[in-house]
């Protein structure tokens, strides 16, 4: 008889058995640790190619912009207007100061208007007929095209003033910018979760005063980010302003005249058969991306510090 009990064959069986699930379930996490971590690891470099392709184009168009056009830029170009044919030189500063014009017009008019459309789609029109319209509608103006917008400008107003003029060219971009700002608005203010609005109507804030210091203050940084992305939308856009601003050779300050921009003058460079205008013309499309990028990221910079010295 054996001295250990053990080592019976049956009671050895049972401890091999008692072994074996464990040595199988412990190789099968083993498994599923390296498939997460394969997994992890592919996702993570899908994500970042993903990301490189998407910055990609803007950088071969900002790299082939600044080898066709950072040769002819000078201190002449920001502070002449254009050369008469034949003669060297001239430069963009009128259409620089035009586009700063049109642009800040077009900002003070269709942001307001967008942000306020998206308080009453986010705040008060939940379900109300008004409010359906004005989501439809905003879809509808976000898929014209912009030279319908540019012609339904000129029936409107330029048509009715006789002539062309900066305040046309603005309401032209101001239109465009607010269906984007709408909607953004909108789906960002619904990201505000309702205990915070909760909270304020509890302590006896109406719901007004609750809306601009609660809602729109803690949906800041996406509505702002839907502003630079319609601001971005219109500032190179040329067809309207062909049909509302007309363009300018020289300085203009007035909005009842007509008024020179950058992306007209570029326009106008690309079809003249002449290389210096075609030189210019290039140069002007880098200082216009340049402009976009330089306003949308000082913005970019200006509300995150708001927003941190708030949550601060």
């Amino acid at each position: 008889m054996s001295a250990n009990p053990f080592d019976t064959p049956p009671l050895l069986d049972a401890a091999r058995s008692l072994r074996g699930p464990g040595n199988m379930q412990s190789k099968r996490m083993r498994l599923n640790s390296v498939r997460r971590y394969a997994v992890n690891h592919l996702v993570t470099g899908l994500a970042v190619l993903s990301t490189l392709l998407v910055i990609a184009p803007l950088i071969a168009i900002l790299a082939y912009l600044i080898y066709k056009g950072a040769s002819s830029l000078n201190l002449a170009f920001f502070t002449h207007i254009p050369a008469p044919v034949g003669e060297p030189g001239g430069g963009m500063a009128n259409a620089i100061l035009g586009s700063g014009i049109v642009l800040g017009l077009a900002s003070l008019m269709g942001i307001p208007i967008g942000i306020a459309a998206g308080v009453y789609l986010a705040e008060f029109g939940r379900g109300r007929l008004l409010a359906t319209a004005i989501r439809f509608t905003a879809d509808v103006l976000n898929g014209v095209p912009s030279i319908v917008m540019g012609i339904a400008i000129y029936s409107l107003i330029v048509m009715q003033q006789k002539h062309f003029s900066a305040f046309a060219g603005g309401v032209a971009l101001a239109v465009m910018m607010v269906p984007t700002i709408t909607r953004t608005t909108e789906e960002m203010l619904a990201t505000v979760p309702h205990a915070i609005r909760e909270a304020a109507l509890g302590l006896g804030v109406p719901k007004w005063r609750t809306v601009l210091s609660v809602s729109l203050k803690t949906a800041s940084p996406g509505i702002i980010t839907g502003c630079m992305l319609a601001f971005a939308r219109v500032a190179g856009e040329t067809a309207p302003l062909l049909f509302t601003a007309l363009g300018n050779q020289f300085w203009s300050y007035k909005l009842t005249e007509p008024i020179a921009a950058l992306p007209l003058q570029i326009y106008a460079y690309a079809l003249s058969p002449y290389d210096e205008f075609h030189r210019l013309a290039w140069a002007g499309s880098l200082v216009l991306i340049v402009m976009i990028m330089v306003a949308v990221s000082l913005v970019r910079i200006y509300a995150s510090r708001g927003v941190l010295k708030g949550a601060s």
